[in-house]
């Protein structure tokens, strides 16, 4: 990063308000669709299969495109990956507020696939451009970011469309878009932000002896893929267990699972300051067993919900941090970083993809909340052990 705005503020807060502002762009234009859903089904005429699509052609985008994205973010420079992933969502939130039922889906999948970018993309500057002792802070900024960003977008999406309409309040998320692009220009300078560039090859340092194999992947992939299942699974439908199980209405149920969602900040931020005091295996068990909470409690104890729902946030959101430091800490150089990456993230959202369609579907065939919990539980259980497995070597921060 360069220009002369760099000059006049510490460069790595700088690089973190960025990494900021960028993380509150790369959820919100997709999950503020679910408080508008029944507006935008009325207007648009959509079925109830054309509504879902609205959701889940972002994650679908996740996993079929993250080998693309990271070949574009290495080949033409972070920085304009970065620009790209925020102009890209400015155009499909505007494009997606503009007519019927196709802008509707062409710029759900231009957010989809600028947003894809963006995953693969920050992680690469938080490896190239923080010390290792700094990475994990920056992650666990950035996974918080992520959450803040969804949960502000559910909460002031539905009001604000009261006033002005579905398509105002979906466009309204693309002013942080246009926001982030001028910021970013300035921050990186506009030649770099603007333009493709070579790939900066320097990198960080790799403590010596680590060589990520094809089973430390592989774990980690594993690892992802169930903690991005049980993530979309629960955020689904922990609603309509709330009402079914418990009689909560629709708003009391929507309002307490936003628990689940709100606290994954703490876990975001709570991974990096625990893992200089514990070893990254033991903070990996920690989270294994805050996520096991949520399936088994709701089984068990239900009357306790709002517990188990503070304990899955701290750990989805502290899971999905302990599962990137470990890619940027492990890769053996940025190139190696970026593949892993991909490989992780696009069959962890694959898997992810499924996994409100597939619990739904246990839940129609089987008649009950037992064993929708139960494939829950088991797809923790695969976080549990993928993770587990594969984070030993991550070094614990100075």
């Amino acid at each position: 990063m360069s220009g002369q705005f760099l000059a006049r503020v510490p460069r790595g807060w700088l690089l973190l308000a960025c990494i900021i502002l960028i993380a509150l762009n790369m959820r919100g234009p997709f999950v503020g669709v679910a408080p508008v859903a029944g507006a935008m089904q009325s207007d648009l005429g959509l079925s109830p299969i054309e509504l879902g699509l609205l959701t889940s052609i972002p994650v679908l985008c996740f996993s079929l495109f993250s080998p693309v994205a990271s070949l574009a973010a290495r080949r033409s420079g972070a920085e304009f990956a970065i620009t790209l992933t925020l102009l890209g969502v400015l155009a499909g939130v505007c494009v997606r507020s503009a007519g019927g039922t196709v802008l509707a889906m062409a710029g759900t999948v231009v957010i989809g696939l600028a947003i894809t970018v963006g995953n693969i993309a920050v992680p690469l500057i938080i490896r190239r451009d923080f010390p290792p002792r700094r990475q994990g802070t920056a992650m666990g900024v950035y996974t918080a970011a992520l959450n803040v960003g969804a949960f502000l977008t559910s909460v002031a999406t539905a009001p604000w469309a009261e006033v002005a309409g579905w398509r105002v309040s979906l466009l309204s998320t693309g002013i942080l878009a246009l926001v982030g692009v001028v910021f970013w220009a300035l921050a990186a300078g506009p030649r770099e932000a603007l333009l493709p560039t070579a790939p900066v090859l320097a990198d960080t340092p790799r403590q010596a002896g680590i060589r990520p194999s094809g089973w430390l992947t592989a774990g980690l992939t594993i690892g992802f893929a169930g903690q991005a299942f049980s993530y979309y699974a629960v955020t689904a439908w922990l609603p309509s267990y709330l009402g079914d199980e418990l009689g909560m209405s629709a708003s009391a149920a929507g309002a307490g699972s936003s628990i689940f969602q709100i606290l994954a900040i703490v876990g975001g931020l709570g991974v990096p300051l625990v893992a200089k005091r514990m070893s990254t295996t033991a903070v990996a068990v920690t989270l294994g067993v805050l996520w096991l909470t949520v399936p088994l409690g709701l089984l068990l104890v239900p009357e306790l919900w709002w517990l188990w729902s503070v304990c899955g946030g701290i750990a989805q959101g502290g899971g999905i941090t302990i599962i990137f430091i470990a890619v940027i800490q492990l890769a053996k150089d940025l190139a190696a970083a970026g593949r892993m990456s991909a490989v992780v993230q696009g069959v962890g959202y694959s898997v992810a993809a499924v996994a409100p369609a597939a619990v739904g579907f246990v839940y129609d065939t089987s008649g009950s909340w037992t064993v929708p919990l139960l494939v829950i539980t088991g797809s923790v259980l695969a976080f549990f052990l993928g993770t587990v497995l594969s984070v030993r070597k991550v070094p614990r921060p100075a």
